[in-house]
């Protein structure tokens, strides 16, 4: 395991990361096997876990398949998805941070965490507001870096603007969603956080679970009928995917293999998450952690799918609120005056790395 460094923190981490919204126990396994899968991932020289207070007890179970072990991981959760029902669990308000924050430190039966992360941009509430709760977090010892996830280059810019001239701690990682059917993250957010001495942590890299070639034109399988799983039976991502096919044929990879080796290939991108939910999926795509890509390969792939564009956009990628409510496109009249405001967009998918990725491994 070839270990990089995450952002300008001095941390050393995997190129594979152990992404663990697919350990809570709502997703089918039972507690003992993800904790088998978290144990083999660590014992693989994986040192990065990701997780979030909003995936249901992944926290807990991670928590406890680190006893004895946490000295050797580098810990990441998240805040601001949706947690329950009460409107105040969530977002990135100073008052829900510093709640949460203990909420997940003792789930995780740790005394500090090492990346804490903004789940989802927060509308509602100022950036200086949010990175001035963060910043007293890394002060108290409880958070030793933060970052963002599937935040836009311009937030990312205002944040870093924000730090600078308040003299509060700065985003270190962004963690976006990039595969190669979705590479529109290319065009800002990379470039962005590269500027700002940003790394990111992608999600995705097996495109939803496209790129594992178990969706294939006029053929049934068993992902279509997973959960959220629109972006499975659209044609326009198959049509990508049955090209790909005899391009890792070629290349004398497996399709998982070339698309988890192009997302770490970008030199933005510190590591990519492996959401594995059996002990299988995850040994398939450790075999190949070392593969590398040729210029030639990398080619074919632009040629595919050209770099900064998109196949289809994601269900689960954030939208800002005026791209969600016509509303705030257009200007008032006396009907929207007396409809009220538009609603908050709390779509409560987690960071969209669905059922239907697991075999992908996301």
């Amino acid at each position: 395991m070839q270990y990089r460094t995450l952002g300008r923190t001095g941390i050393k981490v995997s190129p594979y990361a152990l992404g663990a919204m697919m350990f809570a126990t709502s997703m089918g396994n039972p507690p003992e096997e993800s904790e088998r899968i978290i144990h083999r991932a660590l014992d693989a020289g994986i040192n990065l876990i990701d997780t979030a207070d909003a995936y249901a007890d992944s926290e807990e179970i991670v928590g406890r398949a680190l006893q004895g072990r946490r000295d050797g991981v580098v810990l990441a959760t998240k805040v601001g998805r949706p947690v329950d029902e009460d409107i105040s669990h969530r977002g990135a308000s100073r008052r829900w941070i510093m709640k949460a924050v203990d909420g997940s430190l003792r789930r995780l039966r740790t005394d500090h965490i090492d990346l804490y992360q903004i789940h989802r941009p927060d509308p509602d509430t100022d950036i200086e507001e949010t990175l001035s709760a963060l910043t007293d977090l890394v002060r108290s010892g409880k958070v030793r870096a933060i970052g963002t996830s599937t935040m836009p280059a311009s937030d990312i810019v205002e944040a870093r603007w924000v730090a600078e001239r308040r003299g509060l701690e700065r985003f270190h990682t962004e963690q976006p969603p990039y595969s190669i059917l979705n590479r529109g993250i290319e065009n800002e957010v990379l470039p962005a956080a590269q500027r700002h001495g940003m790394t990111a942590i992608v999600w995705g890299p097996l495109g939803q679970g496209m790129l594992t070639g178990r969706v294939r034109k006029g053929a049934p399988n068993d992902l279509r009928r997973a959960r959220f799983s629109k972006h499975l039976s659209d044609e326009r991502r198959i049509d990508v995917v049955e090209r790909l096919i005899p391009l890792a044929a070629d290349a004398g990879l497996p399709l998982t293999h070339l698309a988890m080796a192009f997302t770490i290939t970008h030199p933005g991108v510190t590591s990519a998450l492996l959401g594995p939910r059996t002990m299988a999926h995850l040994d398939d795509l450790l075999s190949g952690v070392d593969v590398t890509l040729s210029d030639d390969i990398l080619d074919r792939i632009d040629e595919i799918v050209p770099p900064g564009t998109d196949v289809t956009r994601l269900d689960q990628a954030y939208l800002p609120p005026a791209v969600l409510h016509p509303g705030l496109r257009r200007r008032p009249n006396p009907e929207r005056a007396a409809a009220g405001p538009a609603p908050r967009d709390d779509r409560a998918t987690p960071d969209g790395k669905s059922a239907a990725e697991a075999p992908a491994g996301n």
